[in-house]
């Protein structure tokens, strides 16, 4: 398994997409478009497609996701150390998940395509 990405920023903007052009069609296999909003210092806005061919991760919302994360860049670092961590993170009301909750537990699956 590669090393966890210093941020988000490098997450979204390097390690993702390499995931995404290393494994378009796992990525693919998902098939839903999610944001994520991460607040803090290393945080921002992206929103991931995986229903389009080639699937892309894009700064910014463009307002079309289903599934919609919001949280604090220190809970975001440690649900990346520790998937168990987002279930806790969820019920302590630091996750909030809006639009479609089974596309969230999908994001594991996501995740593993960048370190992969």
């Amino acid at each position: 398994m590669a090393a966890l990405p210093k941020d988000a920023q490098e997450l979204f903007d390097v390690m993702i997409p390499e995931g995404l052009k290393r494994y378009p069609d796992k990525a693919r296999e998902v098939n839903a478009i999610y944001g994520f909003k991460i607040s803090g210092d290393g945080g921002g806005e992206w929103t991931v497609d995986l229903t389009s061919n080639p699937p892309v991760c894009s700064r910014g919302d463009t307002g079309k996701a289903q599934c919609s994360i919001s949280v604090s860049h220190d809970d975001f670092k440690t649900m990346l150390a520790d998937p168990q961590a987002g279930m806790q993170l969820y019920f302590q009301g630091k996750l909030q998940v809006a639009g479609d909750p089974m596309l969230a537990m999908k994001l594991q699956q996501f995740f593993d395509l960048a370190k992969a």
